[in-house]
């Protein structure tokens, strides 16, 4: 008995919609994505259960790292020149339009008013080593020197009342570094922050 002969079929695939549609995917992503600022000092948050989402624009975020080094960064470089260009207005610090470009761009600050200039005029990589190794690195935040009162007023002069402020501490910080800041915001009665924290799961 003979063999029915299979026809074969075409198993070619037109691509071209799919390719299409990658390609509207890639530029949607592209034009709607938000970049995040490099974190040159590294806190691990504390974990929490709470899904309250911190506000994506005109934030202020104080950093608190384990050692208690107290560090400032504002989501936007148009808000962080706005607050150093306040500071400059209120005799604070003394910025020309070099060092005030420098400063709109750079991630992450904190150091004493007085070596703020010197700190500037570093290269990035030597910036972050300051920042991260220094033992005098940190924005000064005691009943003596509270410097961190006076970056956060200007903030919220240059950037309005909609500035949010979120503090981002170390699982490892202390209670009593974490409660000078707290006293610090509200000796200037900014009473209302966020407290970033990792999400976990709830327990049962």
């Amino acid at each position: 008995m003979g063999r029915f002969k299979i026809k074969k079929q075409d198993t070619f695939i037109d691509m071209t919609p799919m390719s299409d549609v990658m390609i509207l995917l890639l530029t949607f992503f592209m034009l709607t994505a938000t970049f995040v600022k490099e974190e040159p000092i590294k806190v691990n948050t504390p974990g929490s259960v709470s899904e309250i989402k911190i506000p994506e624009n005109n934030l202020l975020t104080i950093f608190v790292e384990k050692n208690g080094k107290v560090f400032l960064s504002m989501d936007n470089p148009v808000g962080q020149r706005k607050m150093a260009e306040q500071m400059v207005s209120e005799g604070k610090l003394t910025l020309n339009a070099e060092e005030l470009k420098k400063f709109e761009n750079v991630p992450t600050f904190g150091t004493p008013l007085n070596v703020t200039n010197s700190w500037l005029a570093m290269e990035k990589a030597k910036q972050t080593d300051i920042l991260t190794k220094s033992p005098t690195a940190g924005i000064p935040c005691d009943s003596i020197n509270d410097e961190l009162k006076i970056w956060v007023e200007a903030a919220r002069t240059a950037n309005g009342d909609n500035m949010r402020i979120a503090i981002k501490a170390d699982s490892k910080t202390s209670y009593a570094v974490i409660k000078r800041v707290m006293d610090s915001l509200r000796g200037i009665h900014e009473d209302r922050y966020n407290l970033i924290t990792a999400l976990k799961a709830g327990e049962n």
